[in-house]
Order: C-alpha cells, then sequence, then structure tokens
C-alpha cells in the first residue's frame, strides 16, 4: 500500500507537496519495515513491477484527490528504483501513466538518489534529461551519503536536493552535521536549486533549517507517512487552520 508524508514550505509552512512511500502488510509478519523488504525486492528482480504500480497507483490517487479539490496543485513526489533508471522503458511508461491518469507532468516529481545517478553517470544525465522533457520535475533523495562528483552534479537537469536525514537528525547535536546540511543548503542554492531537509523531527531543528534558508522541510515534526484517507484529513484540516501564527524563527 502507499503511505504519503507532507512536505512543509520552511517560511510559511504551507504544505508543498507528499512523498508516496511503499508500505507492505504481511498477514504473518504483519507491518515489514521498507528497510527489510527493499533489498529483496531489488535483489528477486520484483522492484521494477512494484516501482511501476508505486507510480501509476501514486499518479492515480492524487487525480481522484484533485477531483474532490483537496490536493489540488500540490505536489507528488515518487522514487524511481536504480533498475527503473536503467530500464529502457522507463520513458514510455511514464508517457502511458500521464496520459492514462490524466497527471499533470509538472506536479509529479520523481526522487532519484544520489549513488544510483553516480552508477552509470553519462546514462542517467541522458535519462534525467529525457524525463524532464516530460515536463517532470526530478530530485536527488540522500544526498551526502554517496559519492558525487561535482563535475557531474551540474550537469543533470535536477530541481530539487533533498539532504539525507541522517544529517538533519544530528544537526543540532552534532557540529559537523550542522556543517554538511548549511554547505548542501548552499550548494544547491548557487545551483539554483531547491533543498528539502528530510527527517525534521523536532521544533528546534524545523527553525534552524528554516533560518539557515532550507526551502521545504519533511519529517515526523509535521506528520508521519500516513494512509491515503488520513492524508486527506491532514490537508482537510491544515487548511482550516488559515489564522495560524508563524511559528518563530
Amino acid at each position: 500500500s502507499l503511505h504519503y508524508q507532507p512536505r512543509l514550505n520552511a517560511r510559511t509552512r504551507k504544505v508543498q507537496g507528499a512523498e508516496a512511500l511503499l508500505r507492505w502488510k504481511n498477514p504473518l509478519l504483519g507491518q515489514v519495515p521498507p528497510g527489510e523488504f527493499i533489498h529483496v525486492a531489488e535483489e528477486s528482480g520484483l522492484i521494477k513491477p512494484i516501482g511501476a504500480w508505486v507510480l501509476r497507483e501514486a499518479c492515480r490517487n492524487w487525480m481522484a484527490l484533485e477531483a474532490q479539490g483537496v490536493c489540488k496543485g500540490l505536489e507528488l513526489s515518487v522514487n524511481l528504483s536504480v533498475a527503473q533508471l536503467a530500464d529502457p522503458e522507463l520513458v514510455d511508461e511514464l508517457i502511458a501513466v500521464l496520459r492514462d491518469t490524466r497527471m499533470p507532468p509538472a506536479q509529479l516529481e520523481l526522487e532519484l538518489t544520489e549513488s544510483h545517478l553516480m552508477d552509470n553517470p553519462v546514462a542517467a544525465q541522458q535519462k534525467v534529461a529525457a524525463l524532464k522533457a516530460l515536463g517532470v520535475k526530478v530530485a536527488i533523495d540522500d544526498f551526502g551519503t554517496g559519492y558525487s562528483s561535482l563535475a557531474y552534479l551540474k550537469r543533470f537537469d535536477i530541481d530539487k536536493l533533498k539532504v539525507d536525514q541522517s544529517f538533519v537528525l544530528g544537526m543540532l547535536e552534532d557540529s559537523a552535521d550542522a556543517a554538511i546540511v548549511h554547505a548542501v543548503i548552499a550548494l544547491g542554492h548557487t545551483l539554483g536549486l531547491k533543498v528539502v531537509a528530510e527527517g525534521v523531527e523536532n521544533l528546534p531543528t524545523a527553525q534552524t533549517l528554516t533560518a539557515l534558508g532550507c526551502d521545504e522541510l519533511q519529517g515526523y515534526c509535521f506528520s508521519r507517512p500516513i494512509p491515503l484517507a488520513e492524508w486527506v484529513s491532514y490537508l482537510r484540516s491544515h487548511a482550516l487552520r488559515k489564522d495560524r501564527r508563524r511559528p518563530p524563527l
């Protein structure tokens, strides 16, 4: 099944969109963490059909909510696996999903991990360009944990960097983590990219990231990943809090 975790504008705290995240509830094992089943799906070759289902189902759900006026204009983020990125049929599959679900390309953001891009940077650069030609957005997820070359980074036609949560979680206690987060935000802005912080678990971290100029925030401070029905309730309750005071910096 799919759960959704909201991303908020760091300054206004308005919802910008959400990331669709895969969850698995097994009849015998109960709720299985993604860390335990994703790598098995990758090793078994199941990740391609699973990833294709996630992309289509997320877009289908999003447009159903759009029709209800619930998430009009908000961005949907979907992760692509390394197998999907390497698949020569990916672009055609994406065209079919956009056509069949009527998902506006400008509202769809595809997340690629830094390590996946660096596996074959030349091929990845070409694939990213083909995806961007369809009008979708592209973000680099888990930035700072891979071995990216800045020479290649500037060539990728991307829109966002997502700071890995391992740095965000420790930034208030660890000066090295704080320095890395600050550097990624500065690097992203210098390259003309938006920067999203993942793993924002408390208000002091959110306030510090806002002061550093981070563009968007995502984490348990605002919401855990939630099922579709709860996501709808979250959006409706968020819309009702129009008189909410802006959190202090």
